[in-house]
């Protein structure tokens, strides 16, 4: 059996298979339950993936060389994003005021309510700067972080844990607040939660999806325009 396993292992597919796996199982579990926000698809598949590379004694770069195509599909999948935007143009126009609006106050809070809070804890610079980004898509938010002297590893995990956060308590917080309209609810989720938060919203509705969408891509440019003029007043 170790044999076995010693080639499964050397096999890229196997990590791919069991992303995909875990996954659907994820899904499944989320349908049963009536597509419950507490029921997070990308929460339930880590809680299944990591013990098995627990146990195996996996390294997370031996798991992502196998699991990597995934990886690979954010870039398409963000660009398919422009087919609901396409067909919601006419909204997204009428919207446009508000729209800007909404992004900038969003992306600054998110940056900032997380900067002062670390601030006043007297925080160690290099976990500030690693949590700054942490509202933006991975990818962007990761390099915001190098530019800045945060850790990107980090960072990367306080952009999932964001992701998923938002994912979770945007519905039952938008019914809480009597939020109807689909194209804020949208808009929200995108701004404080990026892809995960991007994705919840497109569960509930292809307009809250539109905004989202909008929003995941329009934050990560306003941030980084933000962190730009953060590094110039330090330099300053």
């Amino acid at each position: 059996m170790s044999g076995v396993w010693v080639y499964l292992a050397a096999s890229p597919l196997l990590w791919l298979t069991l992303t995909v796996f875990a996954y659907v199982v994820a899904v499944g579990i989320f349908e049963r339950l009536g597509r419950t926000p507490w029921v997070n698809t990308v929460l339930l598949a880590t809680v299944l993936i990591v013990p098995v590379l627990l146990l195996t004694g996996t390294s997370y770069d031996q798991y992502f060389a196998g699991a990597q195509f995934v990886h690979f599909l954010l870039g398409p999948t963000t660009v398919a994003l422009a087919v609901p935007l396409y067909r919601n143009l006419a909204l997204v126009r009428r919207s446009l005021l508000p729209i800007t609006v909404a992004l900038v106050a969003g992306s600054l809070c998110a940056a900032a309510s997380a900067v002062v809070i670390l601030l006043l804890f007297q925080a160690p610079t290099e976990i500030v700067a690693s949590i700054a980004p942490k509202s933006t898509t991975a990818p962007i938010a990761m390099e915001l972080s190098r530019s800045l002297g945060g850790l990107p590893s980090l960072t990367a995990v306080l952009v999932i844990l964001a992701g998923i956060t938002g994912a979770i308590i945007v519905t039952p917080l938008m019914n809480a607040l009597r939020i109807k309209n689909y194209a804020a609810r949208g808009l929200a989720a995108g701004v404080a939660s990026h892809g995960i938060g991007t994705a919840r919203a497109f569960q509930v509705s292809e307009i809250a999806g539109t905004f989202a969408g909008i929003a995941m891509g329009l934050n990560g440019a306003v941030t980084s325009l933000l962190v730009l003029i953060w590094l110039s007043l330090g330099a300053a």
